[in-house]
């Protein structure tokens, strides 16, 4: 059977096949019905995985697109708040012209202090009202414009926080391999409020533990889930001088390897980067960037989502993603 490195089977045959190279894994099996059976109960699998993550994929990708539209809105009307000061000068000139202007008058048309040729300068107005009423009218506009920047900044930030937790959670799911985890990435959207609680008592899951690996030299390697298990694997059971990895600027998997007294190898980095690429949204490219650092240079921002950490003092290495580390 020949198998992708993602675990999908891709094909099968009597004979070996040697055309893939080092893109595919080959299984051999003793009996063509173990071959057939191994096959399509996987590929069964995996289709009914897909089909029990539809729902979820759906409302994230609808929330993810509502969120980028509600940002780009939000853009603009930050760009317009760039022309404020402008609104400003037309005030002050307008007060400084109030004995020129004429009430009902369309426009004013006044020497601008502010340019040091004085040139003469077009203010648009209202003749419905006073001149110096017009004036006032400039002063509210600009300081609603200097409020609005102050709350649109805010917006956009705290809009792009919850766009890269959305789509981070997105990664999770397109990764799933169980239905327990799937349940556990549910939970979390709960706890964050994008579901609503179901009704009646529900049986709480147990909670799947890290992926656990082993480096060929013999550290302990754990990568984690989702990002409630990635907060708790770096935050909670790594020790500080454990090494902490996670692709760069890429939604994934934080990965963590344990010292446990002994000096972190370069070997046991570099597989665990391989691991960190692999369970990342990179997993399908190649010269995948990966931080690494000591877990003590993690930390998690107050009111930061689930899974989101800043660090310091990394470095970063190139790598083709592996999920097998041991082959």
């Amino acid at each position: 059977m020949v198998i992708r490195d993602d675990g999908k089977p891709i094909d099968f045959t009597f004979t070996d096949i040697e055309q893939y190279g080092n893109f595919a894994q080959i299984k051999h099996f003793d009996t063509y019905s173990q071959l057939l059976d191994s096959f399509y109960e996987t590929r069964d699998s995996r289709e009914r995985m897909r089909v029990k993550s539809q729902d979820l994929t759906k409302m994230l990708v609808n929330l993810s697109e509502r969120i980028s539209r509600k940002l780009a809105k939000q853009k603009i009307e930050l760009k317009e708040c760039a022309n404020r000061e402008q609104l400003r000068i037309n005030g002050d000139l307008l007060q400084a012209n109030l004995y020129r202007i004429e009430r009902g008058a369309s426009f004013a048309e006044v020497e601008n202090f502010y340019d040091e040729n004085m040139s003469l300068i077009r203010i648009k107005l209202n003749p419905a009202i006073s001149p110096a009423a017009n004036a006032q009218k400039y002063y509210k506009d600009y300081q609603k414009a200097k409020n609005a920047e102050h709350i649109l900044t805010e917006q956009i930030e705290k809009g792009r926080s919850e766009l890269e937790y959305i789509d981070s959670v997105l990664d999770t799911v397109s990764r799933a391999e169980s239905e327990r985890e799937l349940a556990q990435i549910r939970e979390e959207l709960t706890e964050q409020g994008y579901l609503r609680k179901q009704k009646g008592k529900q049986r709480p899951q147990a909670a799947l533990p890290p992926l656990e690996f082993t480096s060929s030299d013999g550290f302990k390697i754990l990568v984690g889930r989702n990002n409630t298990q990635n907060d708790k694997l770096t935050l909670k059971i790594a020790n500080k001088n454990d090494m902490w990895l996670h692709t760069k600027d890429i939604h994934g998997s934080h990965t963590v390897v344990f010292a446990e007294g002994r000096e972190i190898s370069d070997t046991a980095i570099l597989e665990a980067a391989q691991l960190a690429a692999y369970y990342s949204k990179a997993r399908e490219s190649s010269q995948v960037p990966v931080d690494y650092t000591l877990v003590r240079y993690v930390s998690k921002p107050s009111g930061a989502r689930p899974g989101m950490v800043i660090y310091v003092n990394n470095k970063t290495v190139y790598v083709t993603p592996k999920a097998n580390i041991s082959e």
